[in-house]
């Protein structure tokens, strides 16, 4: 929801880890195992396996999940925001909860790992000038910068289209190719060209992939030299509409703290609304939707021959966010984890808005917390604890870009290389009973093996995600994981209610939840049905147990674009 990377191509990865299955020890065949001794082993193994996992499946509870979401989602958290007041009642929450669990510390004595955050403010009295046209702050557009600069301006700088801003050599695709853009503002098109053009063969079609995510084309244009980057917005590509992009690009806005002061960034970063860029596109003498047309058919970049103006006047400072993790060491391979995440924080409180102004963030991401909290009672409450480790790591700052798994992730505390496997939580499914999963980057691991076997149990069928044009593989904590080679899964409830009582709360509620999100309504409901939260809950408990307990470690699948590094 968020520094991002290029994830690597499976061709560009040549090494797997040691201690996958696919290049496990192979077992010691010189002294052959007769039928007695296999049984004994059988039987040895399945001593170490909790005899209770049935029963504490079945009391996972709507309490369980009820009692934490009201509590995280009260105006007394004042949105959860990282740095403010609300962090540390969230920070006190949480280790009570996993303390009172029986969990241990997952960071040597403390539950928390710092992470260093800098937090850096623009002033909403701004105004762009592109041409002959003035554009006003969450209005027409918006703009920051992640530089460590109180005053950052663009200054007649010279527009560009550059299409949809990719520099894909898999899919033969450089809209940068023989174009120097130093000093120079790109405009770029949201999402990449497989949306729009699906028949085309490029990209995965409608399926959206890193490179349609505004974070990369940030990023490529920072490395093209580019002095600015401005996206232009639509509902559909985007999947969100403007009132996102305003909210979410306003107020504070956080980095993880750089040695360059971020000067290896753009100078400005921003969005336009479709109807000021239609306008800039005019001024220039084109019509949007025709350069739009040209670029989706081929990489393309065409000069504009106009000039935007912005300063962006930046207040900055370092600050200290925190992680949570918890861990409930393994009873024979304790330095092996899985491990399962959500991300604790929202967007705070905005002290200009009139009424309500406290953005509680009941669904997103309240829900996936209270259930990592129900998971990690579920697993203590286990007579045996899982072969391995389970660690339940709860993050900060992913509204701003997954900063805090992205910390996480580069400084890990249970070291890459023993972490078996992710399972991620968020925004989970307040809209009653599912008889199907959505698989969010389906067919990339081992994982849905397993989920697909814990989804049978529960008489529910896999299916993929409703939007793959959203990216929602690259939105959320998990992918900072699968950077880095480690298998990740993001499952959620799916879209077929359980019953027709179901489908009409459902019917109902979604117009709801859907039109809260990241405003001030998303708001803890007493109506809201939690069976479907209590569901997932299970069926991720069924997941993660049975990985803990495998003998192999979970592998990507050869088709994924991510491999182990190691």
């Amino acid at each position: 929801m968020k520094k991002m990377f290029l994830p690597l191509l499976v061709t560009a990865v040549s090494v797997v880890s040691a201690c996958s299955p696919n290049n496990a020890p192979e077992k010691d065949t010189t002294q052959p195992e007769t039928q007695t001794q296999t049984q004994t082993q059988t039987q040895t193994q399945k001593k170490h396996i909790a005899t209770n996992f049935d029963a504490v499946y079945a009391n996972i509870s709507d309490a369980d999940i009820r009692e934490p979401l009201k509590i995280l989602s009260s105006d007394e958290f004042e949105g959860r925001l990282p740095t403010t007041i609300g962090e540390t009642k969230t920070l006190d929450y949480l280790t009570r909860e996993f303390e009172k669990a029986g969990l241990s510390p997952g960071n040597g004595d403390s539950y928390l790992q710092e992470v260093a955050l800098m937090e850096i403010t623009a002033n909403p009295e701004m105004t762009m000038t592109i041409g002959d046209n003035s554009f006003a702050y969450k209005d027409d557009m918006v703009a920051s910068s992640k530089r460590e600069q109180e005053t950052v301006s663009l200054e007649n700088s010279e527009l560009v289209f550059v299409g949809y801003g990719v520099n894909a050599p898999e899919y033969d695709w450089n809209d940068y190719e023989g174009l120097d853009v130093t000093g120079k503002t790109v405009v770029i098109l949201v999402n990449d060209p497989g949306f729009e053009n699906p028949e085309s063969g490029k990209f995965q079609g409608t399926t959206m992939t890193y490179y349609g995510r505004w974070s990369y084309k940030y990023e490529e244009a920072s490395r093209q030299g580019a002095a600015g980057a401005l996206i232009v917005h639509e509902t559909a590509p985007a999947s969100y509409g403007w009132s996102v992009v305003a909210n979410s690009w306003s107020g504070p806005q956080y980095g993880l703290v750089s040695k360059d002061k971020g000067a290896s960034r753009v100078a400005i970063e921003g969005w336009l609304t479709l109807s000021a860029a239609e306008k800039v596109f005019a001024d220039a003498g084109f019509n949007f939707q025709d350069e739009k047309n040209q670029a989706k058919l081929g990489p393309y970049h065409k000069a504009m021959d106009i000039n935007a103006s912005v300063t962006v006047q930046n207040t900055f400072k370092k600050s200290k966010s925190h992680n949570v993790i918890a861990t409930l060491p393994g009873s024979e391979l304790p330095n092996e984890h899985v491990i399962y995440t959500a991300h604790w924080d929202h967007l705070g409180k905005d002290e200009s808005k009139e009424g309500d102004n406290i953005y509680n963030g009941a669904h997103d991401n309240a829900t996936g917390s209270a259930a990592i909290l129900a998971m990690a009672k579920a697993y203590a409450n286990l007579d045996i604890a899982p072969k391995r480790s389970v660690s339940f790591l709860v993050v900060t700052a992913e509204e701003q870009g997954l900063l805090g798994s992205k910390y996480y992730a580069d400084n890990a505390v249970i070291p890459l290389e023993d972490t078996v496997a992710n399972i991620n939580m968020d925004a989970m499914n307040v809209l009653g009973k599912t008889k199907n999963v959505a698989v969010v980057g389906m067919g990339k691991s081992d994982l849905e093996d397993y989920l697909k076997t814990a989804a049978d149990k529960q008489g529910r069928t896999l299916t993929q995600e409703d939007r793959p044009e959203a990216g929602y593989y690259y939105r959320s904590d998990h992918f900072s994981f699968a950077k880095k080679g480690v298998p990740a899964l993001y499952a959620e409830g799916g879209n077929e209610p359980a019953d027709e009582t179901t489908a009409k709360y459902r019917k109902r509620m979604n117009v709801i939840v859907t039109g809260c999100y990241h405003q001030v309504c998303d708001q803890y409901r007493d109506d809201w049905d939690l069976s479907g939260i209590v569901q997932d809950t299970q069926l991720l408990f069924d997941v993660g147990f049975n990985v803990a307990n495998a003998e192999q470690w979970p592998a990507w699948k050869e088709t994924s674009e991510f491999q182990r590094k190691n």
